[in-house]
């Protein structure tokens, strides 16, 4: 297989998610607008959305939290956001005290108010940092969504709205979450663009 073939045969792949994605919005629908809602209400009411998620999920993290505090598509004043994944210090001193499994755990037990959006990134589902992390944003009061893939793994019995890409690959899975989280920047953009 040629370069160009290679590439054209990815384009492909990655095109056929999302169409796929697009004819089964029946489905996806009610999640992205239960998102959208949650989202509108904890911004409206001081709250703050927390991103986390590992490898490409961890910079799609930062990605998004980046669209919220500075701006997507609109001029627009900063929208509270933060993705656990960007401090060094924390990252690498929990992890070698005392395990990486509770990464981000730790520093949701320390950030997360029961009026915060906690939002984990996982392609599987079956990631224990991401898993711990929503579920002791649950014990906080706090809203939990999980952006996963595959048959939603453990985490869509632990995150109160799991979004789940049915697909086996991890570079269509996180494909799919990053076309959702803009969709969603573009959707908060309008909602406060209205109310200006």
């Amino acid at each position: 297989m040629s370069n160009l073939d290679s590439v054209a045969a990815s384009y492909l792949e990655s095109l056929t998610r999302h169409q796929v994605l697009f004819e089964t919005m029946e489905t996806y629908h009610p999640q992205a607008m239960q998102l959208l809602e949650v989202c509108h209400s904890v911004l409206q009411a001081g709250g703050k959305v927390i991103w986390f998620g590992n490898g490409g999920s961890a910079a799609d993290a930062q990605h998004l939290a980046a669209e919220f505090v500075v701006r997507y598509k609109l001029e627009r004043g900063p929208l509270a956001a933060i993705a656990l994944t960007t401090d060094t210090s924390i990252l690498t001193a929990h992890s070698n005290d005392y395990h990486f499994d509770t990464v981000f755990e730790r520093q949701v037990q320390a950030l997360c108010k029961p009026e915060d959006l906690v939002i984990g990134l996982t392609t599987s589902g079956t990631s224990t940092n991401i898993n711990l992390a929503l579920a002791a944003a649950n014990d906080i009061g706090a809203y939990t969504v999980a952006f996963t893939g595959r048959d939603g793994g453990k985490v869509k019995e632990i995150a109160k709205l799991p979004i789940i890409i049915k697909n086996d690959e991890t570079a269509r899975i996180q494909e799919a979450h990053m076309f959702i989280g803009h969709w969603l920047c573009e959707a908060i953009d309008m909602v406060v663009a209205e109310q200006s």
